[in-house]
């Protein structure tokens, strides 16, 4: 299984949801493109579809989530500080890998992280 997470920022709940560079292996394959779509599934069920692109130029391809990232983002209500982990698993029977997203809100008590909060 191969996975990220990321402690969002506020690019990150504004614009697009950029994609630490040591992660691009985690994601679908771009077949000599520079896009791609994918679809993952969160704890609901619901399948969210959702663009990655890398730079078409550059020494740093820099993969971003863009389409479908701010919906995704609105729907879970998702603040700065809060966290996402996307993941892949084999889906048993159809053999194809399966992406799975899931979210946790920042717990905080008098200023101070206590830990993250699963959405559902």
């Amino acid at each position: 299984m191969a996975s990220f997470s990321k402690i969002l920022r506020p690019t990150d709940i504004y614009k697009r949801l950029s994609v630490p560079t040591k992660y691009l292996k985690s994601l679908p394959s771009f077949e000599g493109g520079h896009a791609v779509d994918f679809q993952a599934v969160d704890d609901k069920g619901h399948v969210w579809t959702f663009k990655c692109s890398v730079r078409k130029k550059g020494r740093y391809p820099k993969p971003v989530l863009a389409k479908g990232w701010l919906p995704f983002v609105a729907s879970k209500n998702l603040k700065a500080g809060d966290k996402v982990k996307f993941y892949r698993e084999k889906n048993k029977s159809a053999a194809k890998r399966v992406y799975k997203v899931q979210v946790a809100k920042e717990v905080r008590i008098f200023g101070v992280i206590f830990g993250y909060a699963p959405i559902f």
